[in-house]
């Protein structure tokens, strides 16, 4: 029998420095996340970051925290409960970091007489901190629990059609409301080393501006190749002329060197080039959490208005979108026939 695990990053339990520091380990700890040997990692982590983080985060998710709970973990879970109406397969949800963990979700399905599994990381650009870590994690739990399940593992769906006409409509339906200057792809950050490490051919990114324009297999795992492609076919499906658009990677930890440009610095510098109107999309993300509610929509606002810029747009993920969930559960039912 089939079935799907819908995987999404994960949350604290509460918005408190108690929780937000087991599970900021659990995730930092991670070495696809900081992919240093693992002395090392325990070192920076448990003997630095961890020291001063969880008090900051728990201020900075307290901010954006529902009555319902996480956002991300309600969004998600609202998103899964309309795909379950429309799809004819069991339909669980995981989380990589937390309680909702990806063995209880494995566990469910299995409870329901499920054996073979669309493992559905939640993903549109392919990363190792975010779609390799659920893959090998999950690839790990089937052997020790689950031997007689299948996997047929979802791929990055950054430039799949139906995937751009549902974000597309998604950032159209906020346009059509804000006269904006200028339109801003902010995508997570990665070091930089995390591309030449996913590049299969193991000489083609060079990160150098034409890479990423020069067809190659490696583009199959590239995550900044994967990030341009979803803003050009965005914009292409909605007819933003050039210098209307710019991209940009957020969230960064210091001592590494990010992809970039990064977002805070170009948003501070926006109004001074006569950018007064600002919307602001986030792509890498499907379902709206810290990185977007704060780092976005409350932080990156402040800073624009604070260096001149007039109007802000934070344009919200798709989320359980209609169109969105349509999108998922056309997918599903493609795979369950």
């Amino acid at each position: 029998m089939k079935g799907v695990l819908l995987v999404n990053l994960g949350s604290p339990e509460s918005p408190t420095a108690k929780d937000v520091k087991p599970y900021l380990d659990e995730f930092l700890m991670d070495k696809y996340v900081i992919d240093v040997p693992f002395l090392l990692r325990a070192l920076l982590v448990r003997g630095i970051i961890l020291q001063t983080r969880p008090k900051k985060s728990a201020a900075a998710y307290a901010k954006i925290w529902w009555e319902e709970g996480s956002p991300l973990v309600v969004i998600s879970e609202r998103m899964t409960k309309k795909v379950r109406n429309q799809v004819g397969v069991p339909v669980a949800l995981a989380m990589r970091y937390g309680k909702m963990s990806i063995l209880k979700g494995l566990q469910e399905l299995k409870d329901k007489g499920v054996d073979e599994v669309m493992l559905f990381p939640l993903y549109p650009q392919h990363a190792m901190a975010s779609t390799t870590t659920i893959l090998v994690l999950a690839e790990e739990l089937r052997q020790q629990h689950f031997p007689e399940m299948k996997f047929t593992i979802v791929p990055a769906f950054y430039n799949k059609p139906d995937y751009i006409k549902a974000l597309a409509n998604s950032i159209k339906k906020h346009l059509d409301t804000f006269e904006y200057d200028h339109l801003l792809f902010s995508y997570h950050g990665i070091p930089k080393r995390h591309i030449r490490k996913t590049d299969i051919t193991k000489s083609h990114c060079k990160i150098d501006g034409s890479c990423c324009n020069t067809p190659s297999p490696a583009h199959e795992f590239c995550y900044r190749h994967q990030c341009y492609e979803t803003t050009k076919q965005v914009v292409a499906y909605l007819g933003i002329p050039e210098g209307k658009y710019s991209q940009t990677f957020q969230s960064r930890l210091a001592g590494d060197k990010w992809l970039t440009p990064y977002t805070d610095v170009e948003v501070n510098k926006m109004p001074e080039k006569g950018i007064k109107k600002l919307a602001v999309v986030t792509p890498a993300f499907v379902s709206d959490c810290l990185e977007t509610l704060e780092e976005i929509a409350m932080e990156a606002n402040h800073q624009f208005k604070e260096h001149g810029g007039e109007e802000f747009m934070a344009i919200p993920c798709m989320n359980d979108g209609d169109e969105w969930c349509a999108t998922v559960s056309h997918w599903i039912n493609d795979w369950a026939k």
